[in-house]
Parts: C-alpha cells; structure tokens; sequence
C-alpha cells in the first residue's frame, strides 16, 4: 500500500507475501517495526475503575487515611496486616507524589491515603468511630406546664 493524496492506495496484491527481501537488504525488522508502530497506536479505553472492581458482593474499592494516632504509622504494608484482611492497596498518595502498586516494604507515614480493593466490611472497621455529640435536647419537666 501506498499513501496518496485521497489516503492509502492499494500497489500490489501477493497471495503469499513477505518481508525477507527487504529485511535481507535493509538488514532491518521491517516486519517487527510494524508491530511496534501499530502496538503504539492502540488507544487504552476509558474505564471505570470503581464499577470495575465492585464485581463481587462485598468487595469494592475505598480509599482508607492513615492517622497519625494509628497503630499503622512507621509499619510496612506487609506488616499492617492489609492483605491478611483481603485488602490490596492499589496506590499509595503521600503529599503530591503517588506510588502506585505499592510494594510490601513501603513505610506508612501519618496523612498517607490509601487506594485499596478489598472486602468492604474489614475495610470499614478500619476508619475510626467518630465521637458521638450529645444531643441538645432539653428534658421536658415531669408535671404539665400551668398556662
């Protein structure tokens, strides 16, 4: 094929082609630098990551924070116990760098965020309980107000 002024244009049809020719003369890939090009040209598709990965019940994705308070600050990912949990951490954010795909001997430090997948229920045990507020109701009085 060759490239014209309306698009490609077709040259010659061979039943059985081949590079050998070229590539003998050239002493180039030819047929590989096609593969090359066409493998650069395939766009990836926009996916949903979260739709994605919420196939089974319970599981889904959840990003978890890692308090300074908590036990997890200054351990590795493989000693916090995720994965034992059924817990994968996809990325790791820390200020404005992300890891992705963390490794096993990362550190946690306070205020790292945590893009994991993993069962739904263990990964909401893990978020602290926030302090409940005292309702502001006033009591009523026992005996009927007089008018």
């Amino acid at each position: 094929m060759l490239e014209g002024d309306d698009g490609p244009l077709v040259m010659e049809v061979n039943s059985s082609p081949g590079l050998q020719g070229i590539e003998t003369a050239t002493k180039l890939d030819v047929a590989g630098a096609i593969i090359d090009y066409i493998a650069g040209q395939v766009a990836f598709p926009e996916i949903d990551v979260r739709q994605r990965l919420t196939v089974s019940t319970g599981y889904g994705v959840a990003e978890l924070m890692v308090h300074g308070a908590v036990d997890l600050v200054g351990k590795t990912l493989g000693e916090a116990g995720l994965w034992e949990r059924d817990i994968t951490v996809l990325t790791l954010h820390r200020g404005v760098s992300v890891i992705p795909n963390p490794r096993k001997h990362v550190v946690l430090e306070a205020d790292d965020r945590l893009f994991c997948f993993g069962k739904l229920d263990e990964m909401r045990s893990m978020v602290p309980e926030r302090r409940r507020r005292r309702a502001k109701v006033r009591r009523l009085p026992r005996q009927p107000l007089s008018e």
